[in-house]
């Protein structure tokens, strides 16, 4: 994934019934008539995040939500196996080479904050690593008395030897970061020449070895109207940041720009880009000033489709299309993965070689170079496979992985990711399913894998299968959906149906211990919905369902939900739904047009208001995803998906639960304070937990996620398992 991709991949998005409780708010409850006059809304004093209203009302929430849920020993039980399960040591630890070392981030019951840690090779390859501590989370939190989460690091090719450590306040996406030098294990003080920026929004990287790029809060004006950066200076060690050197300046109504390096020797690149929205980029090869010649540092436009991503490998530019492209007399077809030397295409050569082209169902989810070669994950019918890339003298050629890795995997999710993509051809391998826990295995072009690690499988999968079936959704299309289930079982069961459908993330099988403990083993069925609007089938399954042709991402959950009781897995009053984020904006619409067709519904950190969700916090950075509010065009088709304002006090709700975190600085708590405090004030059986820290994964440790997890397996299954507690 190119450094745009990754930043745009960040950016993307009660009370028990019949009682009431301290700070519980209906001002403005009589004029609720089902549509909120988006001129007048009455909750709006639940979009002031930290204000002390509003705080009164979220703790009288988690008050009687923990009362009607947290305190049941059933509940009590789940989260303590959840927690151990987060907490165990047999989990697989994921690893990173930086330099000669292999560096790993860890979270358990002694370290809830985590410990930032290194070990050889040799040494991972045993059961029992020894590790050595690099940064202590818990330790430095302590010491500054705050709530520090580990966000990111970015280390110093080709040394390795100084990162820029990114640190988050309770999870939010805003962060400080600071230098760190790796061979110290310390941070460097700003008086010793540490870089280190205030808390922000924005991106950083290097661009040598005493200079780095910064994407950041300069002040007013520097910011657009999605909350990111619209300037990227280079900043050089010993100044101070104003005298930074401005590389680029975008515009207001622009997600975000930034710029980052690679730094191998020999292949030093320069690179800055601008997102003009969620979908679109613009990319320049930055080229430095020249001391000899006094020419100043200069700017050149990578011509490339908007919408395509980009990037550069060793001398090799690398083009994802997400449209049909023709150049230079041939036309590629939209999800096809180009290639051609950087330096022959600036001297303007465009005789573009296809690596990947789709064809028959078959689309490229991702791309990682090895040093030699290209790493292709390969989706054919949401099964995956990884396939190797080489270019030879009659230009790119395709071959599979090791032997095993593919046929370990079956139907199963596996992905690759270089080792070391500037030193070797070596990669690392992940197999796994919804049943099998994962597999780690490591190999290299041309020889067999080697298997490092096996997760140990935490929860009883006996019984259990996997199987894949096809909905018919509302115009015709085929959709895809895994369903998780016992072979024996009582029909029609409690069924829990997860979807997403958005930003074209696809959803593969993966195997998850909550999932497990908190629902196959008490004999649920476990649905995944591959709906548009997820990347599935490439862009185009995407782009079927943006702006005005959302509804075909509900529609197509709607079909997979119809076909699960058609064939008899379950019936509306024990089929549950579940999703967070987009997904979220998924439930609220499941709410409103087929309440019917549902027994409960959990939405997590949930988007809702579609009138107000460009004005809060990262929301306009969506609008290319959904639409702009503020066009009269735009909206009437926004007001048909906007919960918000589409719940009505007539209708007969499933029980709903909501759960946010007051430190998500991506999608705004206020939408579901807000569609909470509606319902409520309507009658309506809602349920609402708000966790103080976690940003937009709603938990910032594991005993946070254990809490927030067992709270949605205990609302679906009082709501759905037929008198179980």
């Amino acid at each position: 994934m190119t450094h745009v991709g990754r930043f745009l991949a960040l950016c993307a998005v009660g009370l028990a019934p019949g009682l009431a409780a301290e700070g519980e708010h209906t001002e403005g409850a009589e004029n609720m008539e089902g549509n909120v006059d988006e001129m007048a809304d009455p909750y709006l004093w639940l979009e002031d995040v930290e204000g002390e209203r509003a705080l009164r009302w979220v703790k009288a929430r988690n008050r009687a939500t923990t009362r009607a849920l947290a305190n049941a020993a059933s509940f009590k039980t789940l989260r303590q196996r959840l927690l151990a399960v987060f907490d165990s040591d047999d989990r697989i630890p994921e690893i990173d080479k930086l330099g000669d070392r292999y560096y790993n981030f860890w979270r358990d019951k002694a370290h809830p904050r985590g410990l930032w840690r290194r070990t050889t090779l040799d040494s991972y390859r045993s059961e029992n690593p020894e590790w050595e501590t690099v940064l202590d989370l818990d330790a430095l939190a302590r010491q500054e008395d705050e709530n520090w989460v580990l966000n990111a690091f970015f280390c110093r090719e080709p040394d390795y030897q100084r990162c820029l450590v990114r640190l988050s306040r309770g999870g939010a996406d805003a962060v400080v970061t600071r230098e760190f030098d790796l061979r110290a294990k310390a941070f460097v003080a700003p008086e010793d020449g540490g870089f280190s920026l205030p808390e922000a929004k924005g991106s950083v990287d290097w661009a040598g070895q005493d200079a780095i790029f910064v994407a950041t809060d300069f002040g007013p004006g520097s910011m657009t109207d999605s909350g990111y950066p619209r300037i990227v200076k280079l900043w050089r060690r010993g100044d101070p940041l104003r005298k930074a050197e401005v590389v680029f300046e975008g515009e207001a109504a622009d997600v975000s720009v930034g710029a980052y390096s690679h730094l191998a020797t020999g292949f030093e690149t320069q690179l800055v880009w601008r997102a003009t929205d969620f979908h679109n980029s613009e990319m320049y090869l930055r080229v430095p000033a020249d001391a000899t010649t006094g020419e100043d540092a200069r700017l050149r436009r990578i011509d490339k489709p908007t919408d395509a991503s980009a990037s550069v490998h060793r001398g090799q530019l690398f083009i994802l299309l997400k449209s049909d492209w023709a150049v230079a007399g041939k036309s590629y077809a939209a999800g096809s993965l180009l290639a051609i030397d950087l330096t022959a295409f600036l001297g303007g050569d465009r005789a573009f070689a296809a690596v990947f082209e789709p064809s028959d169902g078959a689309t490229l989810s991702d791309y990682a170079p090895t040093r030699n070669h290209v790493l292709l994950n390969v989706l054919d019918n949401v099964q995956n496979r990884i396939v190797i890339a080489t270019l030879g003298d009659d230009g790119w050629t395709q071959s599979p992985v090791a032997a095993g890795i593919d046929a370990e995997a079956g139907a199963s999710s596996v992905s690759a990711s270089p080792v070391a993509p500037d030193e070797d051809d070596r990669y690392f391998v992940r197999t796994t399913n919804y049943l099998t826990p994962p597999t780690l295995a490591l190999a290299a072009v041309g020889e067999p894998a080697t298997v490092l690690k096996r997760a140990p499988a935490h929860f009883d999968a006996a019984g259990l299968q996997i199987a894949q079936h096809w909905a018919k959704s509302k115009d015709g299309t085929r959709i895809p959906y895994f369903q998780v289930s016992h072979t024996e079982r009582d029909a029609p069961a409690p069924t829990l149906l997860y979807g997403y459908g958005g930003f074209e993330i696809p959803l593969l099988p993966s195997y998850s211990a909550g999932v497990g403990i908190g629902w196959l083993e008490e004999g649920g069925v476990y649905v995944v919905a591959n709906i548009r609007g997820g990347g599935e089938f490439g862009p185009e399954w995407h782009q079927a369902a943006l702006r005005e042709n959302r509804h075909r991402a509900f529609e197509d959950f709607i079909a997979v939900a119809e076909d699960l009781v058609r064939r008899g897995v379950t019936t509306p009053e024990r089929l549950g739904i579940l999703g967070g984020s987009n997904g979220g904006l998924l439930m609220g619409n499941m709410l409103t047009m087929r309440p019917d067709l549902f027994g409960a519904i959990a939405a997590q950190v949930p988007l809702l208001d579609m009138r107000r969700y460009h004005e809060l916090l990262a929301g306009a950075s969506w609008m290319a995803e959904f639409g702009d509010p503020d066009d009269p065009d735009d909206w009437r088709f926004l007001r048909r998906y906007s919960p918000y304002h589409n719940v009505a006090e007539d209708a007969a709700y499933p029980p709903l639960l909501v759960t946010t975190s007051t430190r998500d600085d991506r999608v705004h708590p206020g939408h579901a304070r807000k569609m909470v405090a509606k319902m409520k004030a309507m009658g309506h059986d809602v349920t609402y937990y708000e966790n103080v820290e976690g940003g937009h994964g709603g938990a910032a440790d594991n005993a946070q996620s254990a809490f927030m997890w067992a709270l949605v397996y205990r609302f679906l299954w009082r709501k759905l398992g037929a008198g179980r507690r």
